[in-house]
């Protein structure tokens, strides 16, 4: 297009591209000259970022994982390395003082407790919540942590020792009960009677019937003859209305007539004695630890 073919907007005196829509036409301004001053800045810092810092990791090069190695020798790796360091070094820091202390002096320490609350947290999440729960709050079949119903107890020391060697697990020093399959030596009506006698320890009501003899004959050896269990043989309380695997009367039968057994694993040969330490600390501080 000539010049003299150009057209020019009355109101402003700039030329315009020829394009128009519903009777607006487009002016022909230059970009303003600060944009272009910041296009090429960005430019310019975007060719200093490439030889600075490793930013080709296509090209073959001496830099970390191949590629360009820039001229700061700064990899996000040793990044990385230095905070876990710093992290660590902090870490050993209370580490030195928790391993040398007693459960009581940590309990009696706000800043020791609450790191190894911390720590036995962020280690309950990797290696126990898949069977206790996130909360601790258990399932069926799995121990509810909230409660305060301990099979073997529930001070510090007790839980210490229960996820030191685990239960009916591999470990020489286990925790071990089992009870019999009494479906091979008591016939259904036993057992339903048994039943009704186990569901009248939480029962308002009381209870007349033939169940009370079987159950002193069979079960109270085991678990007390008021049914609170005798923890010597991490036989259950039956009088707390707390259920392992259901509390209906099928359940129960059931349990008696084939008991279920479940399996935690020694956690001694798969955790430091710190984290176990950590973790019986903070499993005691979800509520249903006993002192």
């Amino acid at each position: 297009m000539s010049d003299n073919n150009v057209e020019k907007d009355d109101f402003t005196g700039v030329e315009t591209t020829g394009h128009e829509w519903d009777g607006i036409k487009e002016l022909n301004n230059p970009s303003p000259r600060w944009w272009l001053l910041v296009l090429l800045a960005t430019i310019i810092w975007a060719v200093g970022y490439w030889i600075v810092y490793p930013a080709w990791p296509t090209l073959s090069g001496d830099g970390e994982r191949g590629g360009t190695e820039g001229t700061f020798g700064w990899t996000q790796y040793d990044q990385l390395k230095e905070s876990q360091a710093e992290i660590m070094a902090r870490r050993a820091a209370y580490l030195d003082r928790f391993n040398t202390a007693s459960f009581e002096e940590i309990k009696a320490n706000e800043e020791l407790y609450a790191f190894a609350v911390a720590g036995g947290a962020s280690a309950f999440k990797d290696n126990c919540a898949t069977c206790h729960g996130t909360g601790g709050s258990g399932s069926a079949g799995y121990p509810n942590l909230l409660d305060d119903d301990w099979l073997w107890g529930g001070d510090v020391d007790a839980i210490h020792e229960t996820i030191r060697v685990g239960v009916r697990g591999e470990h020489d020093e286990t925790r071990y009960s089992e009870m019999p399959a009494f479906g091979d030596m008591l016939g259904t009506k036993e057992i339903s009677d048994i039943s009704d006698y186990v569901l009248s320890f939480t029962s308002a009501g009381d209870y007349d019937g033939p169940g009370q003899e079987l159950y002193e004959q069979q079960c109270a050896a085991c678990h007390g003859m008021d049914g609170r269990g005798i923890r010597d043989f991490g036989a259950p309380n039956l009088a707390d209305a707390i259920w392992f695997y259901g509390g209906t009367k099928g359940d129960i039968m059931s349990q008696i007539r084939r008991p279920k057994h479940g399996v935690m694993p020694a956690w001694e040969t798969r955790l430091d004695e710190s984290t176990i330490r950590q973790l019986a600390i903070y499993v005691h501080s979800l509520g249903g630890g006993e002192e």
